[in-house]
């Protein structure tokens, strides 16, 4: 295919074709990009999330082992797990683990352990401009267990 140049000249098809790739990626761009950036922003907040999940799963088996202070020994195992989050952002002393009477049982103590992550506040990845309204403001994570008999008592 041929075209005419102002001169009335012939030229040929592929200088009629100049600048096709930089439009084509200006189109594909920003959906590859929008694509892998929710991939990889979606996939730390599901990583953020499995953490405080195993962070305190890990502080409620701390508090079984260490019956003398268990919400204490709990604290510690959850800080030591989301340590990787930042400075105390998720665990204790903000999220105490608390005793509570069990819910299957009432006269036998549990020991609530939860841990929250402020993501709105400390994103792992930075946020694009309303995309942000998709994202979670906290990820939260609890477990319960039952302490032993006479190990503590739940608070009135």
């Amino acid at each position: 295919m041929t075209g005419r140049a102002a001169t009335g000249r012939a030229r040929p098809a592929r200088a009629s074709q100049r600048g096709t790739a930089a439009i084509e990626f200006a189109l594909v761009f920003p959906t590859v990009f929008l694509l892998v950036y929710g991939l990889i922003t979606y996939g730390l907040i599901l990583l953020a999330q499995q953490s405080l999940q195993l962070a305190v799963a890990e502080g409620a088996r701390a508090a079984l082992r260490y019956s003398t202070a268990p919400a204490l020994a709990a604290c510690n195992a959850v800080n030591l797990q989301t340590a990787w989050l930042g400075s105390n952002l998720a665990g204790c002393p903000a999220n105490a683990p608390v005793v509570i009477a069990c819910p299957y049982q009432s006269s036998a103590s549990c020991l609530k352990v939860v841990a929250t992550y402020p993501y709105a506040a400390n994103p792992l990845v930075p946020t694009l401009p309303l995309l942000n309204l998709l994202l979670p403001t906290t990820l939260s994570a609890s477990a319960v267990v039952q302490l032993e008999p006479g190990v503590v008592t739940v608070r009135p």
